[in-house]
C-alpha cells in the first residue's frame, strides 16, 4: 500500500470543504473520472487555500502542470 497525501487531505479540517469533497469523490468514484477530479482539487487548493500550484498538484499526486489560471 502506498502513502497518498490526498487521502489525508480529504479528512483535514485545514483543507477547504470543496477540495475535500472533490478529493473524496476522486478516490471513491470511477477511476476514469479521477484525473479530472484531482485537477479540480488542485485548482481549489491553489485558489482557496493559497497553495502554490506546483505544490497543490503534488499534494494530490498529479504531475507538474498548470492550475487553470
Amino acid at each position: 500500500m502506498s502513502f497518498a497525501m490526498a487521502s489525508l487531505l480529504a479528512h483535514s479540517d485545514s483543507v477547504p470543504p470543496s477540495a475535500r469533497v472533490v478529493i473524496h469523490a476522486a478516490h471513491e468514484g470511477p477511476v476514469a473520472l479521477r484525473p479530472g477530479l484531482l485537477e479540480s482539487a488542485a485548482q481549489i487548493l491553489h485558489r482557496e487555500a493559497g497553495i502554490d500550484c506546483a505544490d497543490a498538484r503534488e499534494l494530490v499526486d498529479l504531475l507538474p502542470g498548470g492550475c487553470g489560471e
